[in-house]
């Protein structure tokens, strides 16, 4: 389900989003940033949906319009008594924000109501660097450098000629473990990594959960369309998740690192 969201990407036309877990989910706050159409269930489970504020929106006649307003630059102009911020600027440290453990733990219950109301934090620079870090993480994770996994393949030699491991997509976060198959297991993962989380799930379980084989309800649909095995994939999700390991990794540090900031006299708007 997109609804009108293709409306909010034009072709060629970089559109950087913060998609999040909408009000009334029963889930932690949850954002992302994604660059292209998402679906309406991205980040959500239950009740609710996916909401997305983009950097730009477009008029009826296609015109791109900066979603920032002047209003809300000369807003942290003021505030931060430097003229310089820019548009961009303020869509990443939004973005950091949003990822701050401190804000998403003492504004819980607000963000399960309503949207987001960014405080003014001390040292701008500081979390506009950490938005531009996690925006980069996550909009271009598959251009993540892979984590070094370490690989156990161990094939059942009674399995029957034409036949495929039965999938298990599992993972064990005490024992840094992850269950591909009846034939394959990742270990090495430090424990650190399921601690990013979308929503009710580490980003390692997201990965895991989209590549299992489901059986559609509807008859038709599964006797005409349910095509997918995944042992055609089995290769990419590895190399997919390693990735994913390293973006998790990446964006724990800087989620550590501000949980450490002192918060005495931050503004609030």
């Amino acid at each position: 389900m997109t609804y009108r969201l293709p409306s909010l990407f034009k072709s060629g036309e970089a559109n950087p989003t913060i998609a999040f877990r909408g009000v009334a989910s029963q889930d932690s706050f949850t954002p992302l940033a994604v660059d292209a159409v998402f679906d309406a269930g991205l980040v959500k489970t239950g009740n609710g949906r996916t909401f997305g504020v983009p950097r730009y929106r477009y008029s009826p006649s296609d015109e791109r319009v900066d979603n920032i307003t002047d209003w809300a630059l000369k807003q942290f102009r003021t505030r931060y008594a430097d003229p310089a911020i820019n548009k961009d600027d303020i869509f990443a440290y939004c973005y950091a924000v949003l990822h701050d453990p401190h804000f998403r733990e003492t504004h819980a219950a607000d963000l399960r109501r309503e949207f987001p109301r960014v405080p003014l934090n001390h040292n701008f620079a500081q979390w506009r660097d950490w938005g531009q870090a996690l925006l980069k993480l996550h909009i271009d994770y598959e251009k993540a450098k892979p984590f070094k996994l370490n690989r156990i393949d161990t094939p059942n030699p009674k399995r029957a000629k034409g036949t495929t491991p039965k999938p298990k997509l599992k993972s064990d976060a005490e024992a840094g473990l992850v269950v591909v198959d009846e034939d394959t297991q990742l270990s090495g993962i430090p424990p650190a990594a399921w601690t990013y989380r979308l929503g009710n799930r580490s980003a390692i379980d997201w990965v895991l959960d989209q590549h299992k084989e489901k059986t559609p309800r509807d008859p038709t649909i599964r006797a005409k369309f349910n095509t997918y095995r995944f042992a055609d994939h089995k290769e990419e999700m590895i190399k997919l998740l390693a990735k994913v390991v390293t973006v998790s990794l990446e964006t724990v540090k800087i989620t550590d690192a501000m949980r450490a900031v002192a918060r005495s006299g931050d503004a609030t708007t």
